[in-house]
């Protein structure tokens, strides 16, 4: 087989600790980037750049941000949507308010906004965990929506809350074009995971694994446990911040404080659990999976309506959809709590030992 490993030795221990120790991975990666910015802006549609692998990345973003506080440092939260809109808010008003700031400092101080909430509403960690604690976040989903609503400087006093994005420029190019977004959510997503991927492997990833698994044991061999949970918040929020940016700037253009509801905050969470919670990967195939299961579902219902003989009216389908995210759910959760993620590594697995048993 193509994956097989024999015949590739690691010297030393830099080269046994790469991120992509085998060759066939770092091969696949480069043509999968090759893919994704050459190939995907000069033969993919508007349709496909604008509703599908935009909204793509930018959700894989915010459900990287959540996988970094829930499935590394094993502490729940549901404000996720909360501290994109914070992201969103404050890169707005740091492009409005400060002339000739460039677009990549007002996203970085818009993600650094909403990490300074973040750490705010993961003081609470230091004293309360599981559902606690996602109460906790959940009261930040709300305050943080109804203060987007009531004080209208935020939106440089707009009635109804809602910004227009304004146009992004850097060094005299225009990002006003479907594929110059997509470039750009592109690269900053990459960096982002590749950011996040060092970061899990180095002490400070260590350091949330060893909080998830057990606090008391973790605390009594020297990790603070104040530090890494407001670290793991900062981190979080200042991901799901970045993700907020790219959401009004590169996907929809307008935003309003009520676009940030709970709702996404589940969508968010149901990435997580689906794709594979602890996992960089698991992120990217969550993200795909809930963004085209309804595309999927609304082609396929209807056909198979017209098989059968059975109209199925749209305000069912919208149903049908929400029955089939649970029942996904609660699979994952009995069945392979890990989710898509460790589906593919089993795979890859088999793969690297076949033809021989295992």
């Amino acid at each position: 087989m193509l994956y097989r490993e024999a015949g590739q030795f690691k010297t030393s221990y830099k080269s046994d600790s790469q991120i992509f120790p085998i060759l066939q991975d770092r091969i696949g990666m480069v043509i999968l980037i090759a893919i994704a910015a050459i190939g995907v802006p000069l033969f993919a549609s508007e349709y496909w750049l604008n509703a599908i692998l935009i909204p793509f990345l930018i959700f894989s973003l915010a459900a990287l941000g959540l996988n970094f506080l829930t499935g590394y440092a094993g502490q729940l939260s549901l404000g996720s949507a909360a501290f994109m809109a914070i992201g969103a808010y404050a890169t707005y008003n740091f492009q409005l308010r400060i002339e000739g700031i460039p677009f990549p400092i007002s996203f970085l101080l818009g993600g650094l906004s909403a990490a300074f909430v973040g750490v705010l509403f993961g003081l609470p960690s230091l004293r309360i965990k599981g559902f606690y604690l996602a109460v906790a976040t959940l009261a930040a989903q709300f305050f943080v929506v109804w203060c987007l609503t009531k004080f209208p400087w935020f939106s440089n006093n707009s009635s109804s809350g809602v910004i227009s994005a304004q146009t992004l420029s850097l060094f005299g190019f225009t990002f006003d074009t479907p594929a110059s977004k997509y470039l750009l959510v592109l690269v900053i997503v990459s960096g982002l995971a590749l950011l996040g991927k060092n970061l899990v492997r180095s002490s400070t990833g260590r350091s949330w694994m060893a909080v998830r698994d057990m606090d008391v044991a973790a605390e009594v061999i020297g990790i603070p446990l104040m530090k890494t949970k407001l670290l793991a918040f900062a981190i979080s929020s200042f991901y799901c911040g970045i993700a907020g940016a790219l959401y009004a700037y590169c996907y929809l253009g307008s935003v309003e404080p009520d676009g940030f509801s709970l709702d996404m905050s589940f969508k968010i969470l149901f990435m997580v659990i689906i794709g594979g919670v602890g996992s960089i990967l698991g992120n990217f195939l969550g993200a795909a999976f809930i963004l085209l299961l309804p595309i999927f579902l609304d082609i396929a219902l209807p056909f198979i309506s017209q098989i059968l003989h059975l109209p199925i009216p749209s305000s069912v389908v919208s149903h049908i959809q929400l029955m089939v995210f649970g029942s996904l759910i609660i699979f994952f959760l009995i069945v392979e709590p890990h989710g898509l993620a460790r589906l593919w590594q089993i795979s890859k697995e088999k793969l690297r030992l076949w033809p021989f048993p295992h």
